[in-house]
């Protein structure tokens, strides 16, 4: 039977064990040894971050081939409107690559979300709202890259689920572990 661990990533924290600089590493959080990072999440992201023993299931998670769905949270900058959702529905032009058509839909704050340490920037003049993104793929930056692609630059972001595993009531830090 393999292990699987569900992690609230904070902000700020590496997706590997180590710390580098000014950002802590797993280690920091779990000692659990012989569990490994299944996928990334950058240290200025936040959310559901899938470790696991089990090597295959390592790669099946963090495959683009087996195109996992991953839900993400996006809060951006400004109101986006139909065309720019439009857009990341069909896939968005990156430059090195297009993506994959993602479900995207504007949603309401995330309930019992918590706050984000440190906050982000706050402007008064300018408005921000929150995206639900889904996406099949998960290369470098994506969905800030999309995000500002279509006008709406990402000021948090919050990944909500790999797959069938969610954040559930998990708080920044806190991590449950399942048996698969």
């Amino acid at each position: 039977m393999s292990r699987l661990i569900v992690f609230n990533k904070p902000y700020g924290v590496l997706s590997q064990f180590t710390a580098e600089g000014r950002w802590q590493g797993l280690s920091d959080y779990l000692a659990l040894p012989g569990v490994y990072a299944a996928g990334r999440l950058d240290a200025d992201s936040e959310g559901v971050l899938i470790l696991t023993d089990d090597g295959a299931l390592q790669s099946r998670i963090a495959d683009p081939r087996y195109k996992l769905p991953k839900t993400y949270w996006a809060q951006v900058e400004g109101i986006p409107d139909e065309a720019a959702l439009a857009a990341l529905r069909q896939g968005v032009d990156l430059g090195d690559f297009v993506t994959r058509p993602a479900a995207a839909r504007v949603i309401d704050a995330p309930a019992g979300l918590w706050p984000r340490n440190p906050p982000i920037r706050y402007r008064a003049a300018i408005p921000t709202r929150w995206i639900e993104l889904v996406i099949s793929e998960g290369k470098n930056r994506q969905v800030r890259r999309m995000t500002a692609k279509v006008g709406y630059p990402t000021l948090r972001l919050v990944r909500a689920a790999v797959g069938e595993w969610t954040l559930g009531a998990l708080q920044p830090g806190e991590w449950k572990e399942l048996h698969v």
